[in-house]
């Protein structure tokens, strides 16, 4: 891809006056915060980088604070009113850059944020044999024709195409052709005003992120993807074997001379893997959800408490892909149990076997889990956003 400095100077507009209220927000879509910024904001950002010299955003006039607040800090913005149509505003921002005419303009829509630099360099490549450019996709659907909800025919999907924004133009060709502008029915892009004066329109690729904000469900799945598709949690418990306590580990219960002591049953292997789901959640840790302190989970069995860490995942749009829990000890032996471990494991976090490994390994007899005072348990959990395959 080329550097930005190296791209042709060009001004842009950005089309920003519409209510958008098909979008169900409680503000115009091109002001809501989406990845963390306001919609307008990113088609401004990625026009500056492209090498845009200044853009006129055509708004509202009630939206005048809104406007400023999402440019906030850019250089070379000028803000114009916007017509009732979406070709009354394009021309009021061609009218604002008619004073310092630019040899090029790119139009744009706001409610498209994600502008890559290589649709730009294209649209402006064209330019260059052409007045007019326009990115476009391929119609991979059956299109058909319609009436009274039933098929009547259907059209040749290759002589169609997805049309997108910006769209470029030699700024003279294109102030001229909205001057002269007079069809009693208002286009949908600048494309058909060029053609409408005579003027040949390239066709460039487009690209699939450039798609438009329209509906509350583009917001909603939008929000759902910036969320991260994979998330991971580290998990680390130690429990004191004294005697006369039951010694439970990975939701077994093994004969041994001695036992975990705490509050529940003392499961140092299911605790760690707990903590592990919560930290992958950023949702507290066991203790947050199961207070020592709570007379309710007195010897209680913790593989309940994984299967609440594992019901909070999948809450959070989430399901366990991984859990690798890692047993420190010099006794009681592991090996033996380890397949019966993962069994009970994979069925309190509700996964399959294959999802749970259980490993052991001891400390050569350093420290308190080498002088078998105590049993150390740390774990990793890896979450998979559910639409994410």
């Amino acid at each position: 891809m080329a550097n930005p400095a190296d791209t042709p100077r060009f001004a842009a507009i950005i089309v920003a006056a519409g209510s958008g209220t098909r979008a169900g927000q409680s503000i115009p879509k091109q002001y809501v915060r989406w990845r963390g910024k306001p919609v307008l904001r990113h088609s401004a950002e990625a026009l500056l980088e492209a090498g845009a010299t200044h853009i006129v955003i055509a708004i509202a006039p009630e939206a005048k604070d809104m406007a400023r607040d999402a440019t906030a800090g850019l250089e070379n913005i000028v803000f114009v009113e916007g017509g009732a149509t979406r070709r009354a505003s394009v021309a009021a921002g061609l009218e604002a850059l008619s004073h310092e005419a630019p040899g090029m303009v790119l139009i744009h829509d706001a409610a498209r944020p994600l502008l890559p630099l290589g649709v730009v360099e294209r649209v402006l490549s064209a330019l260059e044999q052409h007045p007019g450019a326009i990115p476009a996709l391929p119609v991979v659907d059956t299109i058909a024709r319609m009436k009274d909800g039933l098929m009547t025919g259907r059209e040749d999907r290759t002589a169609l195409a997805r049309v997108q924004t910006p769209q470029g133009f030699h700024f003279d060709d294109i102030l001229a052709a909205h001057r002269a502008w007079d069809a009693a029915t208002e286009p949908t892009d600048d494309a058909q005003v060029l053609r409408a004066a005579g003027g040949e329109v390239a066709v460039v690729q487009g690209s699939e992120k450039l798609a438009k904000l329209t509906f509350p469900e583009d917001f909603a799945m939008q929000a759902d993807y910036a969320r991260p598709p994979v998330r991971t949690g580290t998990g680390f418990d130690v429990h004191q074997l004294a005697e006369g306590e039951e010694l439970w580990l990975g939701g077994l219960r093994i004969e041994h001379d001695r036992g975990l002591a705490g509050h529940s049953d003392a499961d140092v292997a299911l605790h760690a893997l707990v903590d592990a789901v919560l930290g992958a959640l950023g949702n507290g840790d066991i203790g947050t959800h199961f207070p020592p302190s709570d007379e309710r989970w007195r010897g209680a069995e913790s593989g309940q408490f994984l299967a609440h860490a594992a019901k909070l995942a999948s809450e959070g749009g989430y399901r366990i892909g991984n859990l690798d829990l890692t047993i420190i000890c010099e006794e009681p032996k592991i090996g033996p149990h380890k397949y019966e471990m993962r069994e009970k494991i994979a069925d309190f976090a509700g996964v399959h076997i294959d999802a749970v490994s259980v490993k052991a390994t001891t400390t050569e007899r350093l420290g308190f889990t080498g002088r078998a005072e105590g049993i150390a348990a740390q774990a990793i959990a890896t979450l998979i956003r559910e639409d994410f395959t």
